[in-house]
């Protein structure tokens, strides 16, 4: 086995001109060995956490919107309105289970719901009441009252108002509302 060193150092030696270390005249270097580099080791995977599930009660408060209606008060001037009891809103409480994976949130399930406040109707009145002639709203024109307005026909005959008078009533000024139509002095006759 010495012989077979000896002979294999004596060939390399013999080889060439170049020393150990140096380059040959092709470029490579005498002596040294290359080898690939060594591959780089794969950072390794982190083992996965486990993700924790989690339930939670979670309750939530909702309004409930109070209704409105309008009622008739014949207390009131026609046509005039105002609000008797002022409406208020109730609450509804709504209790979910929500669960989460990790800190998100990925299914919401309604287990309960109750009213803590029943909601409170608005109530509007509006008036029906129609105020009656007075005395000094009658039209001096005529005896007994017939009632100042745009127009005033007899009770039962084919005018059109907007008011009528139950006759007869007698003339002591000008007709203007043309209640006379025989020109007697007497109106709304018959």
């Amino acid at each position: 086995m010495r012989f077979v060193v000896a002979v294999v150092m004596l060939l390399v030696a013999g080889c060439g001109t170049a020393e150990v270390g140096a380059p040959a005249a092709d470029g490579r270097v005498v002596g040294e060995v290359s080898t690939p580099p060594a591959p780089q080791s794969a950072k390794p995977k982190p083992k996965a956490t486990p993700v924790k599930t989690t339930r939670k009660q979670v309750v939530e408060t909702r309004p409930i919107p109070f209704k409105s209606k309008t009622v008739t008060d014949s207390s009131l001037p026609k046509g005039e309105r105002a609000v008797r009891t002022a409406g208020v809103n109730g609450t509804r409480k709504l209790t979910y289970e929500v669960t989460y994976v990790g800190a998100k949130a990925t299914s919401k399930r309604l287990i309960r719901q109750e009213v803590s406040k029943q909601p409170v109707s608005q109530v509007t009145v509006v008036g029906t009441k129609v105020e009656e002639s007075t005395s000094n709203e009658c039209d001096p024109n005529y005896s007994g009252c017939v009632p100042i307005a745009s127009d005033v026909d007899c009770s039962g005959g084919k005018g059109n108002g907007p008011e009528y008078v139950a006759g007869p009533v007698e003339v002591i000024g000008s007709d203007i509302y043309r209640l006379d139509a025989d020109s007697d002095g007497i109106g709304c006759e018959g």
